[in-house]
């Protein structure tokens, strides 16, 4: 059985290499807006609240896990409101290497590991649009034995720290995309996946996406109604039914032509198209160039 969660994750090449400990005491608040840099967040110790652009804020305890793919504009802070002048402060570096937000002495009120993970596919942006813009997982145990792991390697001074770190942290990554029974998920594919019923119809999708799907079609493979589907998929994935086969097609086409695996006219026949030359309408419409002149352009790099 194809996993569309699996399919695209290997694409993504997901990878965390840089992370620091911060911890936080008193009022504090840290604003972000990095488009296209996906942050993460491991809760150590303590507790504090996030609060994601378009989203009401979430509070956050020891344990939970954050991962926000494409970086939208977000706000850390302490569940005080902090005044004025202590908003985004620059951190202050501590002795034991951890950076201070809010209070710099005393024993902090939240223990967090932050960082900016990396994704090794020049679509990343392509494929990260089928991903919810925030995912927060909490209760998981398998989740909770890589935090407890990662939290025990950042405050160790072992051999080969930063490397070992990296690694448990993209298994976490990958973990936390596919924790989707206890996932609150803004809409995109885990809340997709998640629906017993749109799964299937996801799935279907991911298993032929040669196979010339018609919305009722999938409403079938799901068992619900026409509109009741259209309606259901649009809310939990966030996109139409055809605009996320689309974006997957796209994305298996872009990954064909920057692995030179077969022409123009093999890439559309195995994506989907009937012609080289709808699909190289349909390629050029979306991603914004033809497919030769794509295919061209990743032998150059």
């Amino acid at each position: 059985m194809v996993d569309p969660l699996t399919e695209v994750v290997v694409l993504l090449q997901p990878g965390a290499p840089f992370s620091k400990v911060v911890s936080c005491a008193g009022s504090w608040s840290v604003r972000r807006s990095e488009a296209g840099r996906p942050f993460y967040c491991v809760i150590l110790d303590g507790s504090c609240r996030v609060a994601v652009d378009g989203h009401e804020p979430i509070s956050l305890r020891e344990g939970d896990f954050v991962l926000i793919p494409s970086a939208y504009g977000f706000t850390m802070s302490s569940f005080e409101p902090p005044v004025s002048e202590d908003i985004d402060t620059p951190p202050v570096e501590l002795l034991n290497g951890e950076f201070r937000h809010g209070v710099p002495g005393g024993p902090p009120d939240v223990r967090l590991l932050v960082g900016y993970c990396v994704f090794g596919s020049p679509d990343a942006a392509l494929l990260v649009s089928l991903l919810p813009q925030l995912v927060h997982v909490r209760g998981e145990r398998r989740l909770a034995t890589l935090v407890q792991l990662v939290g025990d390697e950042s405050r160790a001074l072992r051999p080969a720290r930063d490397v070992v770190l990296a690694r448990l942290l993209e298994v976490l990554l990958i973990e936390a995309l596919r924790s989707t029974a206890g996932t609150a998920a803004s809409p995109g594919l885990l809340r997709g996946l998640a629906d017993e019923r749109l799964a299937v119809a996801i799935r279907r999708m991911h298993e032929s996406p040669t196979r010339s799907w018609t919305v009722v079609q999938l409403a079938k493979e799901a068992a619900l109604s026409r509109s009741a589907f259209f309606e259901r998929f649009n809310r939990a994935v966030g996109v139409p039914p055809m605009e996320y086969l689309l974006a997957w097609r796209m994305a298996l086409a872009k990954n064909l032509l920057r692995r030179k695996e077969g022409g123009i006219a093999e890439v559309a026949e195995r994506v989907g198209y009937s012609s080289a030359s709808t699909f190289s309408v349909a390629f050029t419409r979306y991603v914004g160039r033809p497919p030769a002149r794509y295919a061209r352009e990743q032998m150059e790099s």
